[in-house]
Formats: C-alpha cells, sequence, structure tokens
C-alpha cells in the first residue's frame, strides 16, 4: 500500500493513454448534472460585490456552517468547512493523534486507500482490520484489534469499496468502543445520500464525541468545488480550526456560496433519482457479473461493486491487461489493503453496463 503516486492517477492515465476505446471505471467522480441551485449560485456570484471576492472566514462561510450545523442538529461551532471530505479527515486524525493518547490508528481491510496514506503521513501506524464477509463491520476483530495505543477508529459508511452500511447498532456499537479505549471515533459519511438499504445511521445518532466528515461533492455531483465539512466535538474543534487555518488559510468563497444556495434550494427529489440512477445501474452490473463468473460484495450503498474473477487476482497488471484487452478500467484490489484477489468498479459513468458485457465477453478472465 506504499505508493509515491497515487494509483488512482496511475491507472487513470495508462486508460488515457491507450490505443483503444476504454470505459473508465476507476475514479468516483459522479457523472450526472449538479443541482440548478448549485450553477445559479455560481452564475450570480460573478456578479458579487469586490469584496466577495476577497477572504471569507477561515472555517467557512458562517451562514454555510449555520446551514450544516441545523441540519445536523449540532452547535455551530463544531462545524468547519473545509477542502472536501479528505482534509477533514486529516484534521480529525491529527488531532486524535495529538491527543497522546496512542498512535495507532483503525481501518478496516479493504480499506479507502487515502485514509492509511494520511494516518502515515501523520506518524501513526495504521492497523487493519478485516471485515466480514458480507463487507459488514465485524465488530469482534475490530475489539480484538483496539488496546491502550489505538488513538483512532475510522468508519466509513456507506463503504467505499465495499458497499457496506452500518446501522445504528453498529455504530454504536463502535462508539462504546472508543470511549472504552480512550480513542476518537471518526465518522466518514461522505456517502450519506446513497443509502439502498434504509439502515444508515450517522454516528451522530449516538454519540457527542465523535468526528463526523462529509462533503458536497458526491451528493450534489461537485467534486471539483472541493467543499467539505467536518462536525468537531468540542474538546477537538479548536486544534482543528487552527491546524485548518495554518494549512489553507480558508477556502473558496463562491463555492461555499454556492453550495449554500443549493442546500436551500435542493428538494429530495434530486437526490432520489441519483439513488434510482444507481440501483439501476448496479442492478444491470451485478448480473453482468453473475454472467461473467464474478464473485462480488452485493453493495447496499454507494457506487462501487468490489468484485473478483477466478484465477484473475486484481494487480496493477491485470488491471493494465484489462484496460488493453477487455477496454475497462478499474482499480487493483491491493490499493486498499491486503485484497489482491479482487478489483473494484467505480458505477459513475453511463458506459457501466457496457462495461459489463465487455467483461462478460473477455476471454481472459
Amino acid at each position: 500500500m506504499e505508493y509515491d503516486t497515487p494509483l488512482f492517477f496511475h491507472v487513470m492515465q495508462y486508460a488515457a493513454e491507450a490505443d483503444r476505446d476504454v470505459i473508465d471505471l476507476v475514479s468516483g467522480g459522479p457523472d450526472w448534472a449538479p443541482p440548478p441551485a448549485l450553477r445559479d449560485g455560481l452564475r450570480e456570484y460573478a456578479d458579487a460585490d469586490p469584496d466577495e471576492f476577497q477572504y471569507p472566514p477561515s472555517d467557512g462561510l458562517y451562514a454555510l456552517r449555520e446551514e450544516v450545523a441545523a441540519r445536523r442538529g449540532v452547535d455551530v461551532d463544531r462545524i468547519i468547512v473545509t477542502n472536501g471530505a479528505g482534509e477533514a479527515n486529516y484534521l480529525a486524525m491529527a488531532g486524535a493523534l495529538d491527543r497522546d493518547a496512542g498512535s495507532e490508528v483503525l481501518l478496516t481491510d479493504p480499506v479507502y486507500p487515502y485514509y492509511p496514506g494520511k494516518a502515515r503521513m501523520l506518524g501513526a501506524n495504521v492497523r487493519l482490520v478485516p471485515v466480514a464477509d458480507d463487507g459488514g463491520l465485524d465488530l469482534a476483530a475490530m475489539r480484538e484489534a483496539a488496546g491502550p495505543e489505538t488513538a483512532a477508529i475510522l468508519v466509513n459508511s456507506p463503504n467505499n469499496p465495499t458497499g457496506a452500511v452500518y446501522d445504528e447498532e453498529t455504530m454504536a456499537a463502535v462508539a462504546d468502543l472508543a470511549a472504552d479505549n480512550n480513542a476518537v471515533m471518526l465518522s466518514d459519511e461522505v456517502y450519506d445520500h446513497y443509502d439502498y438499504s434504509g439502515h444508515f445511521a450517522s454516528a451522530l445518532s449516538v454519540t457527542d464525541d465523535a468526528v463526523v466528515t462529509n462533503s458536497f461533492s458526491k451528493s450534489m455531483a461537485a467534486t471539483g468545488l472541493r467543499v467539505g465539512y467536518g462536525v468537531f466535538p468540542p474538546a477537538l474543534a479548536e486544534a482543528a480550526r487552527t491546524r485548518h487555518m495554518l494549512v489553507n488559510v480558508a477556502g473558496a468563497r463562491p463555492s461555499q456560496a454556492a453550495v449554500l444556495r443549493a442546500l436551500r434550494e435542493t428538494g429530495p427529489e434530486y437526490y432520489e433519482a441519483s439513488r434510482d440512477l444507481l440501483r439501476d445501474r448496479i442492478d444491470a452490473f451485478t448480473d453482468a457479473l453473475d454472467a461473467a463468473g464474478a464473485e462480488y460484495i452485493v453493495p447496499n450503498g454507494a457506487f462501487y461493486v468490489f468484485a473478483r474473477f477466478d484465477g484473475f487476482p486484481g494487480t496493477l497488471d491485470n488491471v493494465e491487461r484489462l484496460v488493453d484487452e477487455a477496454g475497462v478500467a478499474c482499480m487493483p484490489g491491493d490499493t486498499f489493503g491486503t485484497h489482491d484477489g479482487w478489483v473494484r468498479f467505480a458505477l459513475v459513468t453511463p458506459r457501466a453496463e457496457e462495461a459489463a458485457r465487455r467483461l462478460a465477453d473477455y476471454d481472459g478472465l
């Protein structure tokens, strides 16, 4: 899992340079349109007064923080607007490690690779805990792994790459485990709008001591605007705010203003349409994987499928073969921990079903 350049960019570049048509199922950038109010907010901002083009408050526009706080049921002082959920996760890990209450971060295996990358960058020891066969959290394994050196326990639901969704009982158990070990629970809920099971529960529903991170990159199909946030417990909020200021000074004011308008004006039908689209893609893609004889974890959330093909390990070499010989680009499983027999597909393209047919027809699998 140690690499200098993230493999996401390597695979995307390899696919872009291929001498054939390639369907990109590599990265999780939504292909559907953002809410109309988001576009309207950006257009409106172009005509704003000159002072609106200067630095916003470092921790985010107050009106946006207030809107998020009201929706999450927390005090506005707990909200820090960040450069995507990625920065919020970094701030949370840094805060957990700065307490001198351990140097280890517990992560699930498989795991989104930027989590261990950030933890190691902060000097932490990373401990990967295997998930259950269905991709769900293995609480017994997590309890066995936790101990005096555990500084943070990070969970991601709906999960990337497995699509697992953690219910309230599971989240409460993780919160209790963190409290028992003087660790910080970090809950990345960036895919919370993409729960197909109806069982998703935020960490905020079970504890006031967790850090909850999120962004509008996925929910509003606007990864390029880089507007995320963290909900920090009071004991960690001020240090996170200072670190954010020192690293970033502030986030982008136009992006925040557009997101605020979209939050206020976008109804539930926008998010339901995105879920319906993805449900159909997941069903069609997994049907084609069945035809190809693949094994996969049925995703209950997010928009990824984690799969494996008998006799075809999910190595970078084999992923490059799929690009060259099948015209399908995906991520190697060993990027996500110890699952080198698997590959991950991101279903954020209207050609996802075509990609599955290519896999089913490919003689190399």
